[in-house]
C-alpha cells in the first residue's frame, strides 16, 4: 500500500499529513498530530471512548478511515476549550463529579457538546440518547446526565453543584 497525502482540517487548523488508505482518524490524531485527548478502548467503535465530531456529528474515529476526514470540519477535545479556558461543559463534568478515571469522558464530552450545539436545553431523555453510545464503567452516568443538563442551563440553585 502506498501512503497519500490529505488535509485535514481539526479544531480549525489544517493539517497535512502521509497516511495510508486504511489508516483510522484515531490513529492519525493520536500518532501522527498528537492529539491524544481521543482514546482508543475497543478498537470496534462500542464503547465511545474515540468519539470526535465530524461536521458537528459524533463519529467513532476508530471506524472512521482518515481519508474519510479529508474535506469534512473535525472537532476533538482539545477543541472544547478556548485556550487555558474550559468550556462551559468541560467545567460542569469537573463541578459535578462527572470525571473519575477520565478515560470515557473526552467521548462523552464529545457527545454531550454535540448534543448541545443542536438541543440547548435538553431533557434527560434527550441527554441519555446523546450518551448511549458512551460507556462508562467509573460513574454510573448519574452525574454525567446532571453534568450535560447544567451546562445546558446553569442552575443558581442546583444543590449537587460545587461552584
Amino acid at each position: 500500500m502506498e501512503k497519500m497525502e490529505i488535509t485535514l482540517n481539526i479544531n480549525d487548523k489544517f493539517h497535512e499529513v502521509m497516511v495510508y488508505p486504511n489508516e483510522t482518524l484515531l490513529d492519525v490524531l493520536r500518532e501522527k498530530l498528537d492529539m491524544t485527548g481521543v482514546k482508543e478502548s475497543c478498537g470496534e467503535g462500542v464503547c465511545g471512548s474515540c468519539t470526535v465530531q465530524m461536521d458537528g456529528k459524533p463519529v467513532r474515529s476508530c471506524l472512521t478511515l482518515a481519508v474519510e476526514a479529508q474535506g469534512a470540519k473535525i472537532k476533538t477535545v482539545e477543541g472544547l476549550a478556548n485556550g487555558e479556558e474550559l468550556s462551559d461543559l468541560q467545567q460542569s463534568f469537573i463541578d459535578h463529579g462527572a470525571v473519575q478515571c477520565g478515560f470515557c469522558t473526552p467521548g462523552m464530552l464529545m457527545s454531550a457538546d454535540a448534543l448541545l450545539s443542536e438541543n440547548q436545553n435538553p431533557d434527560e431523555k434527550a441527554i441519555r440518547k446523546a450518551l448511549a453510545g458512551n460507556i462508562c464503567r467509573c460513574t454510573g452516568y448519574a452525574k454525567i446526565v446532571l453534568a450535560v443538563a447544567h451546562a445546558a442551563e446553569p442552575n443558581d440553585h442546583c444543590s449537587d453543584c460545587k461552584s
